[in-house]
């Protein structure tokens, strides 16, 4: 999912105390609807609303909220990456050019799915996604069938990657829905769990809201769980901050290669980093390694 800045967003969020219930919330429905469930003394948790599907010309987007573009693609090149946070979670080949295992947290419209089992044909690829809503959308947003290389899963990411252990050489983590990531995807034990399920050298890349009320103690996570292995591309993709964590172990690639961008955030300047992540992207898509 794409913040607020980027391609099609038009909420308002809200990074403040709410003047009504004093809470933290990242979109201002969700803090009406706190105010409402107060006033009617409910403790019921908001419907799920349906995903809408836009279709503009040569885009299809996936919106849970109006105007909330959790993902976007070009009908006439359905394969292709189109908002920056994606292309800069791709930056994940230069920590580990040749996975053999992907588990992808969070569907969506399919299109990092979609990029990695055309461009990255020696990978396996898992996808766990909650909704059944949203996998039902597949065949509109042209994400392959189910083989021997892909495979979606229904399934709380919660709980499956709780039964993984050294299994992923990459994970990204990019699950949001209507209110923005959920708690437990930022949770202490499921950094723990994710940590587990990589094996040595293996990388998380997780999608990080910058003006999420918790992403000081997200961020703080990450480090403990990962020893201090985390770093990431300065401005790559506006308000989205991708965050990598490497498992470490042994010296590996992965680790020599988060000391290094460690040291400066990437290029240093935020043009040369979104220059990087195209520059990734265009060489995956012409078959060369990045």
């Amino acid at each position: 999912m794409e913040a607020a800045g980027g391609a099609g967003l038009c909420y308002r969020q809200c990074t403040y105390k709410c003047c009504f219930c004093k809470c933290n919330v990242a979109y201002w429905p969700a803090c009406y609807y706190k105010l409402t469930l107060q006033i009617h003394n409910m403790t019921a948790p908001p419907p799920s609303r349906p995903p809408q599907v836009h279709t503009r010309g040569d885009k299809r987007s996936l919106e849970f909220q109006p105007g909330m573009v959790q993902s976007e693609m070009r009908l006439s090149r359905p394969d292709q990456l189109v908002l920056s946070y994606a292309r800069a979670m791709m930056c994940f080949v230069l920590f580990q050019p040749r996975p053999e295992h992907i588990v992808m947290v969070g569907l969506g419209g399919g299109s990092l799915a979609k990029f990695c089992y055309r461009y990255l044909p020696h990978s396996r690829i898992t996808v766990l996604e909650l909704r059944a809503d949203v996998i039902a959308l597949r065949e509109q947003f042209a994400i392959p069938r189910d083989n021997a290389r892909f495979r979606i899963v229904q399934a709380d990411a919660t709980e499956y990657m709780a039964g993984l252990a050294g299994a992923a050489d990459v994970l990204l983590v990019d699950g949001f829905d209507a209110e923005g990531l959920p708690p437990a995807l930022g949770s202490a034990a499921f950094y723990a769990d994710c940590r587990r399920a990589l094996r040595p050298g293996g990388v998380l890349v997780a999608n990080i809201f910058s003006y999420d009320p918790q992403y000081g103690p997200m961020l703080r996570r990450l480090r403990e769980t990962f020893q201090g292995r985390i770093c990431w591309f300065r401005g790559i993709a506006g308000n989205n901050r991708i965050l990598f964590a490497v498992k470490g172990g042994k010296p590996s690639p992965a680790l020599a290669m988060q000391r290094k961008v460690a040291r400066s955030h990437g290029l240093g300047l935020s043009l040369f980093n979104r220059l990087l992540a195209h520059w990734i992207v265009l060489r995956l898509s012409w078959g060369g390694p990045a």
